[in-house]
């Protein structure tokens, strides 16, 4: 299976430090048969927030989903409130490292987990992605 992945990123290689739809930018990569191939950079469609507007805005979520045309699997270090609306479209994955290249690293380890949430379609829940703790 193909899957099509959107990393949260300002600076195209670290996860951005707020909410996936604060990033500046999605790193789009195509994942299959074991491997992963950059494809993009996508500019991220600035929704913009002001005093009137609450946190977790619908109108917030559709504007990051403009962006993400054509992808499956969005990650990022943290979602906000609208996770509830971009499950229904998207796998949603909390990846907890800084590194995109080491988040590459836990999709690939976890491949099968992320194929069975995209074919539970919009009941799907978001997955947890880290490390094992050492010791």
């Amino acid at each position: 299976m193909k899957l099509t992945i959107a990393f949260s990123t300002d600076d195209g290689n670290s996860f951005n430090n707020d909410h996936f739809g604060m990033a500046r930018y999605f790193r789009v990569y195509e994942f299959s048969d074991s491997k992963e191939e950059f494809i993009e950079t996508r500019e991220n469609v600035k929704y913009v927030e002001d005093a009137s507007i609450k946190h977790g805005d619908p109108g917030k979520a559709k504007a990051t989903s403009s962006a993400l045309g054509g992808i499956d699997v969005i990650a990022g270090r943290k979602f906000g409130p609208n996770i509830v609306r971009l499950l229904k479209k998207f796998v949603c994955v909390v990846v907890k490292t800084d590194s995109i290249a080491d988040a590459v690293q836990l999709i690939h380890e976890n491949i099968g987990l992320i194929e069975k949430a995209k074919n539970e379609g919009d009941t799907r829940k978001h997955i947890v992605l880290k490390r094992p703790a050492k010791g």
